[in-house]
């Protein structure tokens, strides 16, 4: 279905977060710089699609799953979940929207409190939420964790007697227990082995189907955000450089951010497409580079790029990339 007949979920416009950064006085003497972790940051999520979110580490995708979901406040911008503006919300409103937008964190174990069982992680949000009986609650925490391919006996165990990938069922198990519409998943299986990764996978697919949900899926994987993803949003040091459908971006990525990454996956080379070797690190987010953000790394910058900031433009359907040089033969 085309993403024009979906209604939208989630609209994020204009979003922005900065963090202060103290010396040696500490807050006494206020921040003498900042961290620009997210600048201007727009798009949309569709019922029912998955939105990959990806880019190198530092680029602002864990900053803007959790700015979504109130964990961190934004300074400026707005994001609206069905029409509701959340950045406006008071903490009791918040915790009520909390039932229907959920994330799974990238740390399996860190996420999980070690001095309770697998059960009473999983029966916890049920109680903040007044949701069932005791009997009732057992009984959805014993089923969810057959959902997600773990065993009754499981309800038992403490989060250290778990491996990994189980660690990370029980977090999609709590994620999932308020029966969420949206999903937002930050790095889910990146700390896990290659052989866990594609099951977590394949179960995150076949959840998202079975249950209708919404998911931002958030990563630094290529093959990853190809094998989930409806659409995919690229991020580069706070912004949004490229979107397309997974197909569109795959088939002719246009941002030359977006070339280099698929240039450092080996199996996503392709004999006629141009290989592009970045150099140099990313800039510091203190201090952001003038005009497009990418342009100290780019090959293909021009003096307009240096001092010009490039707009996120519609080149095609479902198609925005913010480059100076489109149209241009880069």
């Amino acid at each position: 279905m085309s993403t024009n007949q979906k209604s939208i979920l989630l609209d994020v416009a204009q979003l922005q977060k900065k963090f202060p950064v103290y010396g040696s006085f500490g807050k006494i003497a206020g921040a003498k710089q900042y961290v620009h972790a997210i600048n201007n940051v727009s798009f949309q999520l569709y019922e029912g699609e998955v939105y990959g979110l990806v880019g190198e580490s530092g680029s602002g995708k864990s900053t803007t799953a959790r700015t979504l979901l109130g964990l961190i406040k934004a300074n400026a911008g707005s994001v609206s979940y069905q029409g509701q503006e959340v950045t406006s919300l008071t903490a009791k409103a918040l915790r009520r929207l909390r039932k229907e937008i959920q994330m799974v964190f990238q740390d399996p174990y860190s996420s999980l409190n070690p001095r309770k069982t697998i059960g009473q992680i999983l029966e916890e949000p049920l109680k903040i939420h007044g949701i069932g009986s005791r009997e009732e609650r057992q009984a959805t925490a014993l089923q969810l964790l057959q959902t997600v391919g773990l065993q009754a006996e499981h309800y038992f165990h403490y989060p250290h007697k778990l491996s990994g990938g189980q660690r990370q069922r029980i977090g999609l198990a709590r994620a999932l227990i308020l029966q969420p519409k949206l999903l937002i998943c930050d790095e889910p299986v990146s700390a896990l082995d290659v052989s866990i990764q594609s099951q977590i996978l394949n179960m995150l697919r076949l959840l998202q189907q079975d249950m209708n949900l919404t998911m931002l899926f958030i990563t630094h994987d290529i093959s990853v955000v190809r094998y989930i993803s409806d659409r995919i949003g690229v991020m580069y040091l706070g912004k949004l450089v490229e979107e397309a459908t997974t197909e569109q971006l795959f088939d002719q990525p246009l941002h030359p951010y977006t070339k280099a990454l698929f240039s450092s996956v080996p199996n996503q080379q392709d004999k006629q497409r141009e290989r592009i070797t970045l150099q140099g690190e990313i800039p510091s987010p203190i201090a952001p580079p003038t005009g497009c953000m990418f342009h100290t790394r780019c090959p293909y910058a021009v003096q307009k790029c240096r001092v010009d900031e490039p707009v996120l433009q519609q080149v095609a359907d479902h198609h925005r990339v913010a480059c100076h040089l489109i149209g241009e033969g880069v």
